[in-house]
């Protein structure tokens, strides 16, 4: 059994299904409306879980009636939810289209989330600080993603999705960074950093801002890993020593399956990539089983419920 912890958000998702996403001031009929387990936080740890890892999540709900709906999908996964608070006011809530080809819109309103700050991750400390593998994302306050990855003693996963402006020390100990394009063309744009159209360039620049490693996604066309040159790699499951001497960019592509939602896909990606770096694959081997991950869940509506658990067959990468 693998220890990861996840500092994150839990959402309760109301999806829509619509023709096609609506263009600003229109309105569209949806042709059906679910409400489902969703939060990056809550997607991610449950496919980590699914997949095989002993996790915990570090998290809050409200006290509202989308409390429930939010944690059915982390308990049968088996998610450790006694991190997880109980607070006053609404739970978090995922506003989700998803057009006929499978495209989304999202809108979060954070809700119980926004109480998941530094005094929140304070409060486990000792959880965090025991995982083989810490995952935060930026739905959650910057303070309390900052104290989780200055507080684990193991590796720190950071996907900057949403972007937020972490502290560069924070930045530094990501290994890896998570971004897909667009989150990685703001984080450039942000530090003034030039923006490529080619993606090998793009995780070039990235890495230059200070992570440890960064791994850029890229929807259908896979994605690109950049770890630092080592002699004889880092120790299984273990922290790399620091940027080093950069090594070659990696593109990963990925199975070729028909969309039907793209919901909770990334998350899927990075749930699946923190269970194989738990485990001990180099970050290219956790990569090429996250984009299978990622594959299969495109062929599924909704988020939680199209994530594969160890006994499913992946999708086969593209020679």
């Amino acid at each position: 059994m693998t220890s990861i912890v996840v500092v994150g958000s839990v959402n309760a998702d109301l999806v829509a299904r619509v023709p096609a996403q609506p263009e600003p001031g229109e309105t569209v009929l949806a042709d059906s409306m679910t409400v489902l387990a969703g939060g990056k936080g809550a997607n991610q740890a449950v496919v980590a879980a699914r997949l095989g890892g002993d996790v915990a999540l570090v998290g809050a709900i409200g006290s509202d009636a989308f409390a429930a709906a939010a944690l059915p999908g982390l308990r049968a996964a088996g998610v450790d939810l006694s991190a997880v608070a109980t607070v006053p006011g609404p739970t978090g809530v995922a506003l989700i289209s998803v057009d006929d080809d499978g495209e989304n819109t999202i809108v979060v309103v954070p809700g119980a989330n926004a109480a998941v700050d530094a005094d929140a991750v304070e409060r486990h400390r000792d959880l965090v600080a025991g995982a083989d593998v810490v995952v935060v994302q930026g739905e959650i306050p910057v303070p309390g993603s900052t104290a989780a990855a200055r507080a684990a003693r193991g590796r720190v996963l950071l996907n900057l999705a949403p972007v937020v402006p972490v502290p560069a020390d924070v930045l530094a100990l990501a290994d890896p960074l998570v971004v897909n394009g667009g989150e990685a063309e703001r984080l450039l744009a942000e530090a003034d950093r030039p923006v490529s159209d080619s993606p090998l360039a793009v995780a070039l620049e990235l890495q230059a801002l200070g992570p440890r490693s960064v791994v850029l996604t890229l929807g259908a066309a896979g994605a690109v890993v950049l770890e630092p040159g080592h002699d004889g790699g880092a120790p299984a499951g273990g922290t790399t020593s620091g940027p080093g001497v950069l090594g070659q960019p990696v593109v990963v592509p990925t199975p070729h399956v028909e969309a039907v939602d793209t919901t909770g896909a990334g998350d899927a990606f990075v749930g699946a990539l923190a269970y194989r770096i738990a485990v001990g694959d180099s970050l290219v081997d956790a990569a090429r089983v996250a984009v299978r991950v990622g594959a299969f869940s495109v062929a599924t509506p909704g988020a939680q419920p199209s994530f594969p658990t160890a006994q499913d067959e992946l999708p086969a990468l593209r020679a």
